[in-house]
């Protein structure tokens, strides 16, 4: 496949010298489409290096890992000379960057693959697959291995059982879990072990963020607000807000919450107008609304993004703060003085909830402000977007992964003219393509991960990451729910929930258009 990959990549840099032409004449913003279609291409080119990586660290891996790899390059290679999928009815095909005589060379490289009937190798894995075979997943490291085991069997025994009731109640994620979950250290991973957490790696944090989010997004979910607030305060906290708030956030005594989002403010911060006022006596005087707050009524301590310096315009006036209030309860949401707010009732992503917050007045410590030093909120938020995507990668390869067990049980054991519907072929290739594209999603957000253990800046694999686990996420749901046939249509079965939680992992931490036009951007000018 060596020659094959080196062809894809010849033609992504033939797309994007054709993009860095339209540029010359064209901003980014009118060259949009192009610049997201180059995008996609090159994810889908960075898709391929990872399952390549993945194939031959294994080796002489077991049939399943052999099969995936032909249908990733086999499907994957095939979109690039004939349409990449941008949405549901957005396809970018290469002649909207003047790529057909590239895309025929691409052809003619992969002819064989291309060329080829591959239904019996989609028969074979979707067998393989209903007998228990599984593609390769060991690490190759014991510690690893031994990490994703632990969660593993930590998701099916107490969150699996339970998240569909807890889903369609709106319940919160009771305490007596999240209580389980630190005690497992989800909440400190990454965190500093001087400081309580347990001094790893994003690739570990992926681990334990993929098993959660199997079991539930939400539980997935719960620890990437402790991954923002951890980020920030060691990556621009004083000494002494290092000391006090990370060894709380690590044990779970503290659960943050991440409040940036404003009404009509979307992807552009630098608009955001909540103020933040200095008082030498007082602290800080905080007014404004902020939108789309995750778990703020029952979260301890809040990371803030605030105007501090009216004067300054745009992104150069903001500051970061991290404000503490007392934990909300049933009959008082939200007990501290000067801030209100309003449930938002949502599709899915539930066991946090998401609320709109308006501050009149509320009161923040004088030490509040983090690093000391305002109008670096911006810089230093920008500073955890990669560990923040990388890590909503990994929510979406859980809950991709979930929507394709749901869909393998239910087809093995529905039986339809006398045998399980797992037998009809459309059935089987639905399985199967759903393996190839959690496999490849999944290969390509460890990438990231290793990326960014390395100290590289890694804000283009992210996004890549970011991008293509969110459209897996919601295909492989889309098609199990198909399996179900009616019944995945119904609220008794996990499949409704799943769909629904996957739909917003296309969204939030930045929508599939601003991954794209991240990945676009960095690579159409030299990175620095």
């Amino acid at each position: 496949m060596l020659s094959i990959l080196n062809a894809a990549r010849t033609y992504r840099d033939t797309a994007l010298s054709a993009l860095q032409a339209r540029l010359q004449a064209n901003s980014i913003d009118r060259e949009q489409r192009a610049a997201h279609g180059f995008a996609w291409i090159a994810t889908s080119v960075a898709a391929l290096e990872a399952v390549h990586g993945w194939s031959e660290r294994n080796g002489d891996g077991n049939r399943s890992d052999t099969l995936v790899a032909r249908l990733a390059f086999a499907e994957t290679l095939g979109q690039l000379v004939g349409g990449l999928p941008m949405g549901q009815n957005e396809l970018f095909r290469p002649a909207d960057l003047g790529l057909s005589a590239a895309a025929r060379t691409l052809h003619e490289a992969a002819r064989d693959l291309l060329d080829e009937d591959h239904a019996a190798t989609r028969a074979e894995l979707a067998q393989a697959l209903g007998e228990g075979q599984w593609p390769s997943e060991s690490f190759g490291d014991a510690d690893l291995d031994a990490i994703r085991d632990q969660f593993r069997k930590f998701t099916d025994a107490e969150i699996i059982p339970h998240a569909h009731k807890w889903h369609l109640a709106n319940e919160l994620i009771p305490d007596s879990l999240v209580r389980s979950m630190a005690d497992l250290g989800t909440f400190g991973v990454c965190i500093p072990e001087e400081f309580g957490g347990l001094g790893m790696g994003k690739l570990v944090m992926c681990l334990v963020t993929e098993e959660l989010s199997r079991g539930w997004i939400g539980t997935g979910s719960l620890g990437t607000r402790s991954e923002i607030a951890g980020e920030l305060i060691v990556l621009g906290g004083t000494d002494e807000q290092k000391a006090h708030w990370l060894p709380l956030i690590a044990s779970g005594e503290i659960l943050p919450t991440a409040v940036f989002t404003e009404p009509d403010t979307g992807s552009d911060l630098g608009s955001l107008q909540t103020r933040a006022q200095r008082d030498p006596h007082l602290g800080w005087t905080i007014t404004g609304a902020k939108t789309w707050i995750t778990h703020a009524s029952r979260s301890d301590l809040m990371t803030l993004l605030a105007r501090t310096l009216p004067d300054e315009k745009g992104y150069s006036g903001l500051s970061m703060l991290l404000v503490p209030k007392p934990r909300g309860t049933d009959a008082d949401l939200f007990p501290a003085p000067g801030l209100t707010g309003s449930e938002i009732e949502v599709l899915g992503y539930r066991g946090m909830r998401e609320y709109a917050l308006q501050f009149d007045g509320m009161q923040a410590p004088a030490d509040a402000l983090l690093g000391g030093a305002e109008g670096q909120g911006f810089k230093q938020l920008m500073r955890t977007f990669e560990g923040a995507r990388i890590q909503t990668a990994a929510r979406a390869v859980g809950v991709a992964r979930r929507a394709l067990e749901l869909g393998l049980a239910y087809a093995l054991d529905r039986k339809q003219f006398g045998r399980a519907i797992v037998g009809f072929p459309r059935v089987a290739d639905k399985l199967a393509m759903s393996l190839v594209d959690y496999v490849i999603t999944r290969e390509l957000t460890y990438d990231a991960a290793r990326a960014k253990d390395s100290g590289k800046r890694c804000d283009i694999e992210a996004g890549m990451a970011k991008l293509l686990a969110a459209r897996t996420a919601w295909s492989n749901a889309d098609a199990a729910l198909q399996i179900h046939g009616g019944n995945g249509y119904s609220l008794e079965y996990e499949i409704s929930r799943v769909l629904c939680d996957a739909r917003i992992l296309n969204i939030f931490e930045g929508a599939a258009e601003i991954q794209a036009q991240v990945i676009a951007r960095g690579l159409a000018k030299p990175r620095g």
